[in-house]
């Protein structure tokens, strides 16, 4: 079942590209090339520097809020090698997977491990999510004009978001208070959750750390549409942007492309601007991101180069004797290995 959702996750993301290559043509996709020069990809580079401290950053606070143990340089190291497997290898969350089961490892509880990044992936959503609904419902765009054009739309999907707040919260209450191992695992997670992202000392800290990296990926958007050409404002952009990143969210994608592109396009057209000049500006941000993870392939190679010159410096240091041909090694049994120590103490 999880090899058929990964494959589907993989042909929607191939779908829905192929879907705006027929609709929009090639032209997009080549200027997203073209149009990137030296100082637009160094300044979303520096900006992926910060948006990556930070996020490590926040990982470390939920970390630590778990009882692991986890040094902020292991993890910026760890979270770029992580950005860049999302961004090179297809699903979009492989990064993620690794250096939970790496940390996990490292620490002696896997479990706990992935669920902190679980946590810390899930701060910053819910960030995204809560400035994204805010902006989406009060600054004009085309989201807020279809509400507005259709306003039990916007009855339904409020109502829609109530009814399943309150429902989870019935659910939650239950199952916490029940015997069975999934009471225990909510009861677990509860636990984890107010220890790792509400504690008194957290949750500021990690709020903080969260506003920061959605601010750098908005900035990054803005980098990508200026040199798309866009000369939009910033208030006119921020809720196509938003409505972006909310769609990079969806698990249907391929290293990340797929409905960004798509849902780029839609909201520029939507919003009376070009959806060429939408897919292109999603066209430069994926490129942003994908040479801002770059740093990820050097922890690679470089943590690979260390482990096999640590391999050569073993070998070299404890070779292996070898038998004579046609001597067979006599058998040194535990007794035997008892008694010389003792012969040489008695010495």
């Amino acid at each position: 079942m999880g090899r058929i959702w990964a494959w589907a996750r993989i042909l929607g993301g191939a779908g829905i590209l192929v879907f705006l290559l027929w609709k929009l043509g090639t032209g997009a996709f080549v200027d997203g090339l073209r149009v990137i020069d030296g100082p637009a990809l160094t300044l979303a580079f520096a900006i992926g520097v910060a948006t990556t401290v930070f996020s490590a950053w926040r990982w470390c606070l939920v970390a630590r809020g778990l009882g692991l143990r986890l040094s902020f340089r292991t993890a910026v190291a760890d979270y770029y090698k992580a950005l860049f497997l999302n961004a090179a290898l297809p699903g979009g969350v492989l990064g993620d997977v690794d250096r939970a089961v790496q940390h996990g490892r490292d620490e002696g509880d896997v479990a706990k491990s992935v669920r902190a990044v679980v946590l810390e992936r899930t701060a910053g959503q819910l960030v995204l999510i809560a400035v994204g609904v805010t902006v989406l419902l009060t600054v004009p765009s085309p989201v807020l004009s279809v509400l507005q054009q259709h306003g039990f739309v916007l009855v339904v999907v409020l109502g829609s978001l109530l009814l399943a707040g309150v429902v989870l919260a019935v659910a939650f209450r239950r199952l916490r208070q029940g015997g069975s191992r999934v009471a225990s695992a909510v009861r677990t997670g509860a636990a984890e959750i107010r220890t790792g992202l509400l504690a008194r000392r957290n949750w500021p800290i990690v709020t903080l750390a969260s506003v920061v990296v959605l601010v750098g990926h908005l900035a990054t958007f803005v980098v990508a549409a200026r040199a798309a050409g866009s000369t939009a404002s910033l208030t006119r952009l921020a809720p196509l942007m938003l409505l972006a990143l909310l769609a990079m969210s969806l698990p249907l994608n391929i290293g990340g492309w797929g409905p960004r592109e798509a849902v780029t396009a839609w909201a520029f057209g939507a919003a009376g601007l070009s959806a060429t000049q939408g897919l292109t500006t999603a066209v430069v941000y994926g490129l942003f991101a994908f040479v801002a993870a770059l740093p990820g392939a050097v922890v690679i190679l470089t943590r690979a180069a260390v482990k096999l010159r640590g391999v050569a410096a073993v070998r070299v240091a404890a070779p292996i004797s070898p038998v004579p041909y046609g001597v067979a090694a006599a058998p040194v049994s535990p007794e035997m290995v008892l008694g010389r120590e003792l012969a040489r103490a008695g010495a």
